[in-house]
C-alpha cells in the first residue's frame, strides 16, 4: 500500500462473492468515488462462465497517480460469501497485511485464506443490510471500504446517490442507508488503509471508461459507421456501446445470426463505401478466417476487433490470455498480408482502434485489433484523451474514370477504389486470382504482380513512431505487447529504484513487422526479458522469427498462460539477477 522501490502509492481492494450480488456495481461506484476525490484507479473482474450466479470478484486499485496493472497483493478483501475466494484463490493474492472482512453467516474461512496470515474480521454484513428496507450487502461493503481508505463520508454518499438516481427515491434512500451502516462499521475496525492526497481534487474532467467502451469510441472516432457482429464474451459490451452511439452519428449496427454472416456483412458494407467493423473473441475469429482472406484478396478495408479469452475452443470465456497472437498474424491460407495491432492499456483502446480504422481504410486491407478480457472488461479512470488526426481516408476513383483498373499496380501498392455506381468504375471484386482489372486470371505473371502489390502497400507505408511504446534507457530491455505493457512499465519503475536502468518496448503494431524501428529501439541493449501471457511462447517465437538479428545473446522469457494476470513484482523478480 505504501510507496517503496518504485511502487506507486496505492490501495488494492477485492469485493468477492456470488454472481448477481452487485459486486461489480459496488466496484464501479468505488471508482466513481475515487474520481470525485481526484484519484485514479482501475477495476478488473473475475467471473464464472455462468450467465447469472456462480462466482464473481471485483478487483479495484486506487492511487493518486495513474496505474496500469494489478498490484502484487491485496490490501482489503470483503467477502459476502466464500464462493469466489474458494474458486479463484490464485487470483486473490493475500499476505499478513491483508484485511479480510467476511460475512459471519458465510462460516469459516477457506484454508488458503487462513494460511496467508491475513487479518480476518467477521461482520454481520447480511444482517446489517436486512435491517434496512431494500438494503443490500454490496452497499454496506462499499461504505466499509470507503471508510478504510479515507474517503470522506459526504463524498461517498453523494457519489452513490448520483449513480443510482435513475432507480428512484426508495433505491437512493436504501443505498445511502446501507452505505452509512458500512461507514459506521468500517470506522470501528481500527484500521487505516488510506493513500496519499489526491493529485488534483475534484478532477471532474477525468473519464471513467472500460476498455470495451474505449474500443467503441475509437472506432467511431476513426470513422467506422457500420458494425455487424454476433454477441460473444468478452466482446459483447463493444456492441452494446456501439448500438446507440453509431445511430447518433448516422451509422448502424446489425446483430448478425453468426460470425460468418458478420464478416461478410462488413465486407459488403465496406465494398459499398462505408467504413465497417466487427467485434468478436477467439472462437468467432476462427470462424471469420475465410472472410478475412476474401477481404485481403479483394483489397476491401475492414476492422476486426478480437477481445482475446482463454482458448482453445470454448476455453474459459470470462478469463484473459494473449494466445490469439498466432491466429491473428497468420490467419489465412496463402500469402495474405494484413495489419495486426494491439492496445497497450484500457485507455489506449481509444487510440489504437481509431488508428486501426485509419490504417484499414488508407491501405485497403483488413486490420485485426487485439485486446483481451483483462483490458476490455477493465474500467479505468483516465485523463480526457487528446484528439488525434487519424480518421478513415480511402483513395476512391473519380466519376468518369477511363480504362479503370481496380487493382492497378501502383508504386505505393494502393489503387483507387471505385464505389458501386461510379461511372466508368465498373469492375469485378474477386476472391479468385485476378489481373489488374479484376478479371479472373490464372496467369503466373498476374498472380505474382498482385502478391507484390498487396505486400508493397504495407512495406512502403510509414507507420510512424506510434508502432510501440518505448520508454527508458539502459542495457536491459523488457519487450512485451498488449495488456502486459502496464505491468512491465511499473516493474521497470521499481527496478530503477533498485539500481537497474532498463527500457520498455511495448508493441502496438505487430504486423507488418517494423524491423528497422525495432533495431533502433534495441541499440545498445545486451539483455532482453520477453514478457507475455501465453503457454506456447507465441510472442517469443514471433520475435525470434522476424527480429532475431536484433536480439542480444542473453534473452529470458517470462511467459505464463491465463487466467492469472502478470503482476509487476513477478517481472521485477525476473529482472532481479540483472540488477
Amino acid at each position: 500500500m505504501t510507496s517503496n522501490g518504485g511502487r506507486p502509492e496505492s490501495v488494492s481492494v477485492a469485493l468477492a462473492g456470488s454472481g448477481g450480488s452487485g459486486l461489480m456495481t459496488a466496484g464501479e461506484m468505488l471508482l466513481d468515488v475515487a474520481r470525485d476525490v481526484g484519484w485514479y484507479g482501475m477495476m478488473t473482474r473475475s467471473l464464472s462462465p455462468h450467465i447469472r450466479g456462480g462466482e464473481a470478484a471485483a478487483f479495484i486499485r486506487l492511487s493518486p497517480v495513474e496505474v496500469g496493472s494489478c498490484d502484487d497483493l491485496l490490501d482489503i478483501v470483503v467477502a459476502l460469501d466464500w464462493t469466489a475466494i474458494r474458486r479463484f484463490a490464485a487470483e486473490v493474492p493475500l499476505s499478513g497485511e491483508t484485511l479480510v472482512i467476511y460475512d459471519e453467516a458465510a462460516g469459516e474461512a477457506p484454508e488458503a485464506t487462513t494460511a496467508s496470515g491475513a487479518r480476518l474480521v467477521a461482520l454481520p454484513l447480511g444482517e446489517m443490510a436486512q435491517e434496512i428496507p431494500q438494503g443490500r450487502p454490496n452497499m454496506v461493503a462499499l461504505g466499509i471500504v470507503a471508510t478504510l481508505i479515507g474517503i470522506p463520508a459526504e463524498i461517498a454518499l453523494a457519489t452513490v446517490e448520483r449513480a443510482i438516481a435513475d432507480k428512484g427515491a426508495e433505491a437512493v434512500t436504501a443505498s445511502a442507508a446501507a452505505v452509512r451502516a458500512g461507514i459506521k462499521a468500517g470506522g470501528a475496525l481500527n484500521a487505516d488503509y488510506s493513500i496519499g492526497a489526491a493529485a488534483a481534487p475534484g478532477a471532474n474532467g477525468r473519464w471513467s471508461i472500460s476498455g470495451n467502451e474505449a474500443t467503441g469510441l475509437g472506432a467511431l472516432s476513426g470513422g467506422i459507421r457500420f458494425a455487424a457482429a454476433y454477441p460473444i464474451t468478452p466482446a459483447t459490451e463493444i456492441l452494446e456501446w456501439l448500438a446507440p452511439n453509431l445511430t447518433e452519428v448516422g451509422g448502424a449496427l446489425v446483430q448478425a445470426e453468426d460470425e460468418l454472416a458478420s464478416i461478410n456483412m462488413i465486407i459488403g458494407a465496406s465494398f459499398g463505401g462505408t467504413p465497417a467493423m466487427t467485434a468478436t473473441s477467439g472462437p468467432g475469429l476462427s470462424l471469420m478466417i475465410e472472410g478475412i482472406g476474401l477481404a485481403i484478396a479483394a483489397e476491401t478495408p475492414i476492422v476486426v476487433i478480437n477481445v482475446m479469452r482463454v482458448g482453445p475452443s470454448t476455453g474459459l470465456p470470462a478469463k484473459s490470455e494473449q494466445a490469439d497472437l498466432n491466429i491473428a498474424l497468420y490467419c489465412s491460407h496463402g500469402d495474405a498480408p494484413h495489419i495486426v495491432t494491439a492496445a497497450t492499456s484500457a485507455g489506449d483502446c481509444i487510440f489504437t482502434t481509431q488508428w486501426s480504422a485509419h490504417l484499414a481504410e488508407k491501405l485497403q486491407c483488413p486490420t485485426i485489433v487485439l485486446t483481451d478480457q483483462w483490458l476490455g472488461q477493465s474500467r479505468v479512470i483516465i485523463e480526457e484523451p487528446a484528439e488525434v488526426p487519424f480518421v478513415a481516408e480511402r483513395d476512391t476513383a473519380p466519376p468518369g474514370i477511363e480504362n479503370y483498373q481496380r487493382y492497378r499496380d501502383t508504386p505505393s501498392g494502393i489503387s483507387p477504389m471505385a464505389l458501386p455506381g461510379t461511372p466508368g468504375g465498373e469492375h469485378e471484386a474477386m476472391s479468385s486470382g485476378h489481373n489488374a482489372f479484376g478479371a479472373p486470371s490464372g496467369s503466373a505473371a498476374d498472380h505474382h504482380q498482385q502478391l507484390d502489390k498487396r505486400q508493397r502497400k504495407l512495406d512502403e507505408f510509414d507507420f510512424g513512431d506510434v508502432w510501440a511504446e518505448i520508454e527508458g534507457e539502459g542495457e536491459v530491455a523488457v519487450v512485451t505487447w498488449g495488456s502486459t505493457t502496464g505491468a512491465a512499465r511499473e516493474a521497470l519503475a521499481r527496478a530503477k529504484e533498485n539500481g537497474l536502468q532498463a527500457r520498455l518496448i511495448g508493441f502496438r503494431l505487430l504486423q507488418p513487422m517494423q524491423v528497422e524501428r525495432f533495431a533502433a529501439a534495441m541499440k545498445g541493449v545486451k539483455k532482453v526479458l520477453i514478457v507475455e501471457q501465453s503457454h506456447g511462447r507465441q510472442f517469443h517465437n514471433y520475435l525470434r522469427a522476424h527480429f532475431h538479428q536484433h536480439l542480444p545473446a542473453t534473452v529470458k522469457v517470462f511467459n505464463r498462460p491465463g487466467p492469472l494476470p502478470i503482476r509487476p513484482g513477478q517481472v521485477v523478480e525476473q529482472l532481479s539477477e540483472w540488477s
